[in-house]
């Protein structure tokens, strides 16, 4: 793919998703639905945050498709939602860490 012409929308799609990605209540939460679905009361009890919290930024996570949700009687349990993102994230946190 030719990245050399981006247009506008492109860019600033791209440019708000890593935004996003650099707020680390929102990286908390990506990281936490790294493997597994979960319902904003075990994200906000397991990461310590106010449910408001959490479900402000779950909000903006999924109008970036950076999450989606599915409901299951009164309760809305949230995943992770593009592959691709998720394994940026794993190489960065490798990268971080690695020695």
């Amino acid at each position: 793919m030719d990245y050399k012409t981006l247009d506008d929308d492109t860019m600033e799609r791209v440019t708000q998703t890593f935004k996003a990605l650099g707020d680390p209540t929102r990286m908390k939460i990506l990281t936490y639905l790294f493997n597994d679905e979960h319902s904003v009361g075990d994200i906000s009890e397991t990461l310590g945050l106010k449910q408001s919290t959490v479900s402000h930024q779950l909000k903006t996570l999924k109008n970036l498709r950076l999450v989606k949700s599915r409901r299951e009687g009164t309760t809305i349990y949230y995943s992770h939602d593009d592959a691709h993102v998720m394994t940026m994230l794993d190489q960065m946190i490798s990268h971080v860490k690695h020695d």
